[in-house]
């Protein structure tokens, strides 16, 4: 189950808030390595695509893995013209949905909260099959059963 409206603005605080701290920059790197589709709520989707552009460093044309300009000048640039130019994220962005980026998510996000979202980010939950089919399903598919039916 992807990320709620709660979990997504707090991994989205912490990406615009935490980027000058060498403790967080690989977490932000690996956080911006993720698919967007581990966020639900479409506006915060939109803020992530356009962070996950926005801090793309460049890079050859050759296969190399994606990396990020995390720290510095040209960081905050990107949150600044987020949170000041909303429309440049996305056009049904407002002024409201960007005003929390660059405000810290407070203490309770710390390593464990991280590693927590990650779970959440790629959590998909399996649909649940009752008993007795997975019971029918199995002397079906073994090839024992089939061959000793068959003599």
């Amino acid at each position: 189950m992807p990320l709620d409206a709660v979990l997504g603005k707090q991994m989205l605080q912490l990406i615009t808030s935490r980027y000058d701290d060498r403790h967080w920059r690989k977490r932000i790197e690996k956080t911006l390595s993720l698919p967007q589709s581990g966020v639900t709520d479409p506006i915060q989707q939109q803020i992530f695509i356009y962070l996950k552009l926005g801090l793309k460093a460049y890079k050859s044309r050759r296969a190399d893995p994606d990396s990020w300009i995390i720290g510095g000048y040209a960081t905050k640039e990107v949150i600044d013209r987020a949170k000041f130019q909303p429309h440049v994220v996305g056009s049904t962005v407002k002024k409201d949905d960007v005003e929390f980026l660059g405000a810290d998510p407070g203490e309770d996000v710390t390593e464990a909260w991280w590693d927590e979202m990650l779970v959440q980010w790629f959590d998909v939950p399996e649909e649940e099959t009752p008993a007795e089919e997975e019971g029918d399903k199995t002397s079906e598919s073994d090839p024992s059963t089939t061959a000793q039916s068959k003599a």
